[in-house]
């Protein structure tokens, strides 16, 4: 890692040791993770619809200190907020869902001991994240790699055999822990009420499966890796938190969810008309040469108010086009040195995004476009949508003076919110890690 990291995780990781010290827990016990945010470079909510995406996590993240317990309590303190959550995993498997950050250890605890049992230890847990929250760097769903990965080293799971017949890769456990949080039933293993939100395993993946200095290529539902393409050394990726908090909750999560369940109701047209069995809209698009004009004429028997034809047909194409073209000719452009081709697939995602998904904000929309105006070579917002952030792509040695054009524009247009925004730059990190 590059010293500035170094030392952010240093310092996270001795909040989480004090709050460890303050509840007697001995050190000689305790391990540390790093869990590092992501970025989604390109494929806008394709994971669900059985897409593909290109990935990398980004050099700030979310660390956790660790140590068993003797008996089967879960303990989790957020060393930075203060709070607290205790958990018997003794009746875990009933619990209701929880409201707050205290929402993530209850879903993971009830999960895994559903699918696992007795083999899921006690552990005390201490966590400090330095990613801003709600701004599409997936801290929520590091706060549950970092539990999952804490709780089963800790309590004993990961040596047990159903853990290791049932998640036997890194690509394995990112595929679960998606489906931990939306709920869905991973191959033999049940699910539940999840988190509320219907996603898929892109933020688990990128942060459990990247490389350094690299960007990945990823298919999805059930995960899986395609190729790994070199970063250019010469740039970085500049971050714009734009101030707009994308929280999946409250009216945001019913936003978010509508965009996955435009794909359920062309899933089910598709279905429904041709009477296959697809599982994904991804499946349901590869299984002929004529099923994408075939569902861009099915759709209008099956319209309604909440999901109009046009509606359905302009989700359908962005999901093909950023699925079929826009992310793998990037990756292509993007290893062939072509910057220029980079920057034009970009360019598309990100209209198509603000044209079909219906999640892009003015302030997200304003910096994609500004940032290639101060001459990034591409520039999207990525995560769910409804706020979060903005990535460019710059050379670094103009990077200090790139982000001051940036947020002086941003500043200027958006004053109120600029204020809450924040702007730092990073290259592609490593995965999730316990550090040794």
């Amino acid at each position: 890692m590059p010293p500035d990291a170094i030392a952010r995780y240093t310092t996270q990781h001795d909040a989480a040791h004090r709050a460890l010290d303050a509840e007697g827990v001995p050190r000689e016990l305790r391990r540390r993770w790093v869990v590092p945010g992501r970025i989604e470079v390109l494929g806008k909510h394709t994971d669900y619809s059985g897409g593909r995406s290109i990935l990398c996590t980004v050099e700030r993240g979310l660390v956790l200190v660790a140590a068993p317990r003797n008996d089967r309590t879960l303990h989790v303190l957020d060393a930075v907020r203060q709070g607290r959550v205790q958990i018997d995993l003794t009746t875990a498997a009933g619990l209701r869902s929880a409201r707050g950050w205290p929402l993530y250890p209850t879903t993971v605890a009830r999960r895994l001991v559903r699918n696992f049992g007795d083999a899921v230890g006690g552990a005390h847990i201490a966590m400090a994240s330095g990613l801003p929250s709600a701004a599409g760097m997936s801290s929520s769903s590091a706060l549950t790699v970092g539990l999952a990965m804490a709780l089963a080293e800790c309590g004993g799971l990961s040596a047990s055999d159903a853990w290791n017949s049932a998640l036997p890769t890194r690509l394995e456990l990112a595929g679960y822990l998606g489906a931990l949080e939306n709920g869905l039933r991973y191959k033999t293993l049940d699910g539940d009420t999840g988190v509320g939100t219907m996603g898929g395993a892109q933020d688990h993946t990128a942060i459990l499966c990247s490389a350094r200095e690299k960007l990945g290529v990823f298919a999805w539902a059930p995960p899986r890796f395609e190729r790994w393409v070199d970063w250019n050394h010469a740039h970085v990726f500049a971050i714009a938190v734009s101030g707009v908090v994308a929280s999946k909750a409250g009216a945001v999560r019913g936003q978010y969810n509508r965009t996955a369940r435009t794909v359920a109701h062309l899933l089910r047209t598709w279905n429904l008309r041709t009477h296959r069995h697809d599982a994904t809209l991804g499946e349901a698009l590869r299984s002929s040469e004529q099923a994408y004009d075939r569902l861009h004429e099915l759709v209008a028997a099956d319209a309604t108010v909440e999901f109009t034809a046009d509606h359905l047909r302009s989700r359908l194409t962005q999901f093909r086009e950023e699925t079929d073209d826009y992310v793998p000719q990037a990756a292509a452009a993007l290893a062939a040195g072509d910057l220029n081709a980079f920057g034009a697939c970009v360019k598309r995602s990100q209209a198509a995004a603000e044209r079909a998904l219906e999640n892009q904000v003015p302030e997200t929309r304003m910096l994609a476009r500004a940032a290639v105006e101060q001459g990034a070579i591409a520039s999207s917002a990525f995560g769910a949508g409804f706020g979060g952030s903005v990535w460019a792509m710059i050379p670094a040695v103009d990077a200090d003076a790139f982000i001051a054009r940036w947020r002086a524009e941003y500043n200027a247009a958006s004053p109120s919110i600029a204020a809450r925004a924040s702007w730092f730059t990073t290259r592609p990190a490593a995965p999730a890690m316990e550090i040794v």
